[in-house]
């Protein structure tokens, strides 16, 4: 069995983001040389998320509205978390947005359905964080 572990950074200039990780992903995948397995990503900080979508900016405009709406900024006071902080809402956003995929390797590629793509999601920027990639196969 193959194994690649590698953890990829960010830092974006914004509290808010989205971010297509997938030609980073492939990379890896290929530097694997697993033929069939699965690539695990994972968000490890708690305020940030991994999913799976189109890559269209207005698709991307949407979810930024959307998540704004269910989980607000401000005022950080509405928050019981805010207590000395003011990401709370960044917190509920990941949770909607989720905290890993799991894509398939086929072949020696991410097997993906139609659009699909792998997004980096950030809630509470301006500082270092992570995602894990993991990639087990034969």
């Amino acid at each position: 069995m193959k194994v690649l572990t590698e953890e990829l950074w960010f830092n974006t200039k914004t509290r808010r983001a989205f971010i297509n990780i997938t030609p980073t992903i492939e990379e890896l995948v290929g530097r694997s040389a697993v033929k069939e397995g699965v690539c695990l990503v994972n968000a490890m900080h708690i305020t940030a998320s991994v999913f799976i979508n189109d890559d269209e900016t207005g698709l991307h405009h949407d979810f930024d509205k959307w998540l704004q709406r269910l989980a607000p900024y401000a005022p950080t006071s509405q928050y019981e978390h805010n207590n000395g902080e003011d990401n709370a809402d960044a917190h509920l956003k990941r949770t909607i947005m989720g905290r890993e995929v799991v894509v398939a390797i086929t072949a020696g590629k991410l097997h993906f359905g139609p659009w699909e793509q792998i997004f980096y999601g950030e809630f509470d920027g301006r500082r270092r964080k992570r995602v894990l990639v993991k990639i087990i196969g034969e």
